[in-house]
């Protein structure tokens, strides 16, 4: 069985964006839970910082001062978007394990016991099913449907219901840092590197305000970040679209020319000569759309970008500038 060394550290990794009004009872109720399962003084916590506007900055600057061995704050540069604010989290954490949650108090930090027994246990990977949501149905509708398509369409098993909210042994979080990809959908890469996997139900709290930071547009982005990150499928969807398309008008062409040279019957029909174009060449634009996703996702590989821009590090002997990046 696992266990930690006198010098081993867990580490937690948090992304926030403009959370200035929770920010002080979020890291109180983790080193609360530290203490109370006997980890006070083997932890860390990387608070990313993604280009909040807020004043999260200075208070944060605040809390370091009581918390100044215990946290480490990565301020970016601008808001590069939650997956790209993680990386750089796991980027700058030491620990043997390393726990990923969101900030806005709906991951339940009472899980870590259980985490870290699972990992104990030789768990590689202990992640957190979804046991309840608070969303309204008709969203909570949405992401049952969404994690059910996904798993249809994935040629990678990623557990439904299964968000960000894990602990990954160090050797899995290396090898999550090793992949060169832009777009990214943790949950489907954590699926993707293997390792000995477990889910463990955990009920999703409400957020601190009842104020999603991501919108629609957001959650829609980040659906089709996880489809066309790990499925081919859309494409194979067009192909026999387009096979169907071909076999339609091949009958359509027949049956006009059997009437025209044999049976010598007009055949008079603008409005489904109309509606046929119509749809073919709305095939056509669905088709081009899809390819085009797959060729743009291909592009913001290749050009190079990083994912992120270091403003600065705060708990540190060091400020990093611009030069200070990732890919």
């Amino acid at each position: 069985m696992r266990d930690f060394g006198p010098d081993s550290v867990i580490s937690v990794v948090a992304p926030f964006y403009n959370e200035v009004d929770n920010i002080k009872a979020f890291v109180e109720e983790l080193e609360n839970e530290f203490e109370k399962i006997g980890y006070a003084k083997q932890h860390e916590l990387i608070l990313v910082n993604d280009g909040s506007t807020d004043g999260s900055d200075q208070e944060l600057d605040s809390i370091i001062a009581d918390h100044a061995d215990k946290i480490k704050v990565i301020s970016l540069s601008r808001n590069f978007g939650h997956s790209s604010a993680v990386c750089a989290g796991l980027e700058h954490a030491s620990g043997e394990v390393v726990i990923l949650m969101d900030s806005d108090m709906q991951d339940d930090p009472g899980c870590f016991d259980l985490f870290i027994q699972k990992w104990r246990e030789g768990y590689d990977v202990v992640y957190s099913k979804r046991a309840s949501r608070r969303e309204s149905a008709p969203l909570r509708f949405l992401f049952w449907l969404f994690y059910r398509i996904l798993l249809l369409m994935s040629d990678t098993y990623i557990p439904p219901d299964a968000g960000n909210f894990a602990l990954m042994d160090r050797r899995v979080v290396n090898t999550l840092l090793s992949l060169p990809e832009k777009n990214i959908y943790m949950p489907g890469l954590r699926a993707w590197v293997g390792f000995k996997q477990i889910g463990v139900p955990v009920p999703r709290r409400p957020r601190y305000d009842n104020s999603a930071r991501t919108g629609l547009k957001g959650k829609w982005n980040l659906a089709f970040n996880a489809i066309f990150s790990f499925s081919f499928l859309p494409l194979i969807i067009f192909r026999v679209l387009g096979i169907m398309a071909l076999t339609i008008s091949l009958t359509l062409a027949s049956y006009t020319l059997y009437h025209k040279f044999i049976s010598g019957l007009a055949v008079t029909a603008w409005a489904s000569n109309l509606i046929t174009i119509s749809f073919f060449g709305g095939l056509n634009l669905f088709g081009i759309g899809i390819i085009g996703e797959y060729i743009s996702r291909i592009y913001n590989e290749v050009r190079g970008r990083p994912k992120y821009i270091v403003d600065r590090i705060t708990n540190s002997d060091t400020v990093f500038g611009n030069d200070q990046d990732t890919d």
